[in-house]
């Protein structure tokens, strides 16, 4: 989580500083403190969506901070399609080039749900990118094992990881920009496991295809719009 927070802040800082994003999308924004911590320039408008108590919890807990651009908290449920469609029309509706961050959500919701999301999010051109993190199915049939009880336990079962990768989205309006692989990151930022090196070593006698999968197991992924202006 610490590597997946820290590649996204990366990309977050570069698209508004290299591509004019003016406005950020923040969906299931939970704790994320992002326009308080982050060098971002005071014209940005950023706005956090996610429920009643969690937004009303952070308003008191930065009632004493100061966000380095225009802050907005919207309260919604995103699985309420009419609320959420309006919602992204109101953002779109003075966005120039908007950037929608949906970091540790996708993975909860069924492909159904994910698919419905991503056509409303692509409906609106303004929405130019969308920043998310993606597992495969591997990935999550190793989390279930680890971590599928307690997930279960809290009504959060784990559920979105699609074999066929980012091309999921294209149907949906959506291609991929980028893709991050998240061991690579971690090695890199020096935060992988203590055992990251035996995955690598391994990896040099896998075949060709083995290896490609491998790459895709976890990953923070930038999509671009198809409609994007």
């Amino acid at each position: 989580m610490i590597v997946r927070t820290a590649v996204m802040d990366e990309i977050i800082i570069r698209l508004v500083a290299e591509q004019g994003v003016d406005t950020v999308l923040n969906l299931a924004a939970g704790l994320d403190a992002r326009p308080y911590r982050l060098d971002l320039p005071s014209r940005l408008h950023w706005v956090d969506v996610d429920l009643e108590g969690i937004l009303s919890y952070k308003e008191s807990a930065l009632a004493g901070e100061r966000p380095r651009c225009r802050v907005e908290f919207v309260r919604a449920d995103l699985i309420d399609h009419a609320a959420r469609r309006a919602l992204f029309q109101h953002v779109a509706a003075t966005a120039g080039r908007a950037l929608v961050i949906a970091e540790g959500l996708l993975v909860y919701l069924t492909p159904e749900d994910v698919t419905s999301l991503a056509r409303d999010l692509s409906a609106q051109p303004a929405f130019r990118w969308w920043l998310i993190d993606l597992g495969s199915p591997a990935l999550l049939q190793f989390l279930s094992r680890t971590w599928g009880n307690q997930l279960r336990s809290g009504n959060a079962p784990m559920r979105f990881a699609p074999e066929e990768g980012t091309a999921f989205f294209a149907p949906s309006g959506w291609r991929e920009a980028e893709y991050r692989p998240m061991l690579d990151e971690a090695l890199r930022l020096q935060r992988a496991p203590k055992m990251a090196w035996l995955w690598r070593f391994l990896g040099l006698f896998a075949s060709k295809k083995r290896r490609a999968q491998f790459k895709r197991f976890s990953g923070i992924v930038l999509l671009e719009n198809n409609k994007g202006r």
